[in-house]
């Protein structure tokens, strides 16, 4: 049994060069979509509803890319390849669809399609990692990732301001989307198929033969799953009755109706639930019962790890929704989102968050490598997530927006910790034949909070501070400290 040949910096680059792309898109999505709901009519209080579609379609279609994509093997397409340029195409053809909408559902819809092609491209990449490296390349190749994640994020996000600064009209009549994020769009498009295109072209995966070779066995095919065949189906109750009885509280309080979507998943997964195990139970063998057997049968590692993410993304979610709005606001003294001033705040958001994923590139291939060295990973993460608190904190005593660039020098440390160190962690508790599925098991702990903060925090915010949205940062900066304190219970890994 011999190792994978190791790459040099150049096949290290190639195999993540496509990521670069991906977070253009991200990146574009996350600072301006807000910006477009507002200017085709939307009011700051339907903005979480919007955002819905994003966290949803990443947890349906993670978990299922992943699965899939273990028993992929296309000849010399390869086995993760093919949803890359799949996923790549379809985001392409929404970049360039959505400035053309001019109603808010089309625009709406259009950022479910976006999401799903995104995530659909983005989820193999975890993966490819593990297969195409040795070991011992792992953390190296995950470093150089979150490197053009940042950099593709800066990219991305800086496209609107240079835009404008080279006299594209930045102002848009009413119910229309101005040209600096239009012509952003189009060309991060453009960018994203040609960054994956660079990859699928530039890289080779190894063979189910080949990786037998190298002692790492493909995905077995699917079989019925033990553990879950033993458990009883009455289990799945809870969480039905969990949904059922949120559903009545909503309507019987005249909550927030987002609330019904988080009613209708709970009880989704009790019936999923209860279907898989009814299913393994009868030795029947299905795209259910597996993932939901995977799910079931997290390791220990990974159950922890994943309250250490739930709790990070519901602050970087925080951010993503509402950092536009605040800084028009409390900035900029703007409101209208058809205004010149509310326009000159978005850009200038694009700015502060290019900031925090340019400090991403080099943070995680020297600073958090140095930490980690001296510190251990959980403690090098739970210092980064303790100074991401500080950035989002410090959003409620700035009034000087020169000031919120050093905020988001302290949030792209905790950025790039939550981009790198959680799945170096976790890299040598996942068996590499479920690579895939573990992967897209892990994210849903990335989506499942930005759920609860599109459908909760909106009522939250009306029972508490009504019009006042500075205080979501103080959210985020709760969460990023609960889980630095779940970082430091973790146990000692290499």
């Amino acid at each position: 049994m011999s190792g994978k040949p190791k790459l040099g910096w150049a096949g290290l680059c190639n195999v993540s060069f496509g990521f670069f792309g991906i977070q253009i898109g991200f990146a574009l999505q996350n600072a301006n979509m807000s910006r477009v709901f507002q200017s085709l009519g939307s009011s700051i209080d339907d903005l979480p509803a919007l955002w819905i579609a994003a966290p949803l379609t990443g947890l349906l279609v993670q978990p299922v890319i992943g699965h899939l994509s273990d028993r992929t093997w296309l000849g010399r397409l390869g086995r993760r390849r093919p949803y890359f340029l799949a996923g790549a195409v379809l985001a392409c053809l929404a970049l360039l669809v959505m400035p053309l909408q001019g109603i808010l559902l089309g625009a709406a819809m259009l950022l479910w399609l976006l999401d799903a092609s995104l995530n659909v491209a983005m989820e193999p990449f975890r993966a490819f990692v593990g297969d195409v490296l040795d070991k011992s390349q792992h953390t190296a190749g995950y470093a150089v990732q979150t490197a053009f994640i940042g950099g593709g994020a800066v990219v991305g996000s800086l496209f609107p301001s240079l835009l404008d600064a080279l006299g594209v009209a930045n102002v848009a009549p009413a119910g229309q989307i101005p040209d600096t994020v239009r012509y952003s769009f189009w060309a991060g498009g453009a960018i994203l198929l040609a960054a994956v295109l660079w990859t699928v072209l530039n890289t080779q995966e190894y063979s189910p033969a080949q990786m037998e070779e190298f002692g790492e066995a493909a995905a077995p095919e699917i079989g019925p799953d033990l553990a879950l065949a033993a458990r009883s189906p009455l289990g799945a109750l809870p969480w039905i009755g969990a949904g059922g009885a949120l559903a009545s509280c909503v309507a019987h309080w005249a909550l927030a109706k987002e609330l019904y979507l988080l009613a209708g998943l709970m009880a989704a997964y009790g019936a999923a639930l209860a279907a898989a195990i009814l299913l393994a139970r009868a030795g029947r063998t299905t795209l259910l019962s597996s993932v939901v057997g995977d799910f079931a049968g997290m390791p220990p590692l990974m159950k922890r790890l994943a309250l250490v993410q739930f709790f990070s993304w519901s602050a970087l979610f925080i951010m993503w929704i509402y950092t536009t709005p605040i800084v028009a606001q409390y900035h900029f003294g703007a409101t209208d989102p058809a205004s010149p001033a509310y326009q000159a705040a978005a850009n200038y958001v694009g700015r502060l968050f290019s900031i925090y994923n340019g400090v991403a590139a080099p943070a995680a291939l020297i600073v958090l490598p140095w930490l980690a060295r001296r510190l251990g990973k959980a403690r090098t993460h739970a210092v980064s997530l303790i100074a991401g608190a500080a950035g989002f904190g410090s959003y409620l005593v700035l009034r000087d927006p020169a000031w919120l660039q050093v905020s988001e020098v302290a949030i792209g440390l905790a950025w790039a910790s939550i981009l790198a160190m959680p799945y170096a962690m976790l890299a040598s508790s996942l068996p590499q034949s479920k690579l895939g599925v573990s992967m897209g098991l892990f994210n849903v702990f990335v989506v499942v909070p930005q759920l609860l903060v599109a459908t909760v925090m909106h009522t939250v915010m009306d029972a508490f501070f009504p019009g006042a949205p500075v205080w979501t940062m103080a959210f985020a900066a709760a969460t990023l400290m609960v889980a630095a304190l779940f970082t430091l219970t973790l146990p000692k890994v290499d």
